[in-house]
């Protein structure tokens, strides 16, 4: 029997270990059984250059040969890190009409293409849990909550709130302020906006809300949520707010709606958001 999906996984931005892949691989096909997807990793995954899965040229020609071919119905990207704003306009300005056709499916660093993409009006975009996940404890619930999605569309695996929502859109804090005035920065208006982050320091993450909710692009959205801010590192002197608090302060600042909390963020309870106003 043909699998149901065909899956092809790139790394846009540092590397991953063959033995990764060959256990998401594995687990796909234990979980899934009969409609269990294939999973193709390119070759670039596996590359090392310096902090990246290969250099810029790499990492572009890798995303492209697998969104404009035909064969793959999904592309997922393999982890996050950084690089892929190094080689997001490259690529993005060579698919064709079949890497249209496609889903794209992940998070954190890998947000500057899914933006790219939502900006050039590929439809079926999502944030959501990637294969570097199931090297967190509790990984396989995250793994199988993205396949899930990726194969039948299951709504359990989606972010709940967002069937009250209409259109949504999910970021990395630190990502979507590196965005702001570039060619990736989607068309966000009417949208809610989700934000998680990770390991960043209070203040960091405030001077970042400052620069996105002082954006006119930004100062568009519906509202804003908050999702998880994990492995927040403790500074020299408290903070002296919340996150919660912190992002009540901007929204209030710019004149946008404080949205309340969402099921997002660095962990395995990741939950996937599609862009947009469906469910893909």
């Amino acid at each position: 029997m043909a699998p149901s999906l065909r899956i092809g996984v790139v790394a846009p931005g540092t590397r991953i270990d063959q033995e990764l892949a060959e256990r998401v691989t594995r687990f796909a096909a234990d979980a899934f059984l009969d409609r269990a997807p294939e999973i193709v990793f390119h070759p670039q995954c596996f590359l090392s250059a310096g902090h990246f899965a290969g250099d810029d040229d790499a990492r572009a020609a890798a995303f492209v040969e697998y969104a404009n071919d035909p064969g793959f119905d999904a592309i997922w990207f393999a982890r996050g890190g950084y690089g892929a704003c190094r080689m997001a306009e490259t690529a993005l300005a060579k698919l064709n009409e079949h890497a249209r056709a496609k889903t794209y499916l992940g998070y954190s660093d890998s947000g500057a293409l899914l933006g790219g993409l939502y900006a050039k009006g590929f439809k079926n975009i999502a944030h959501g849990p990637m294969p570097v996940d199931m090297i967190r404890a509790g990984g396989e619930s995250a793994l199988r909550r993205a396949l899930a999605w990726l194969v039948e569309r299951a709504p359990e695996s989606v972010e709940l709130g967002l069937m009250f929502d209409g259109k949504s859109a999910a970021f990395n804090i630190m990502v979507l302020q590196s965005m702001l005035g570039t060619s990736l920065l989607p068309d966000l208006s009417g949208h809610v906006l989700l934000l998680e982050d990770v390991g960043e320091y209070l203040y960091r993450l405030d001077r970042a809300l400052f620069a996105i909710t002082s954006s006119p692009a930004i100062r568009q959205v519906k509202g804003i949520k908050l999702g998880r801010l994990s492995d927040v590192p403790e500074n020299d002197k408290p903070f002296g707010a919340s996150d919660v608090e912190m992002l009540q302060y901007w929204c209030k600042r710019a004149g946008i709606a404080y949205l309340g909390r969402a099921d997002i963020g660095h962990d395995v309870e990741n939950k996937v958001v599609p862009f947009g106003a469906g469910q893909g």
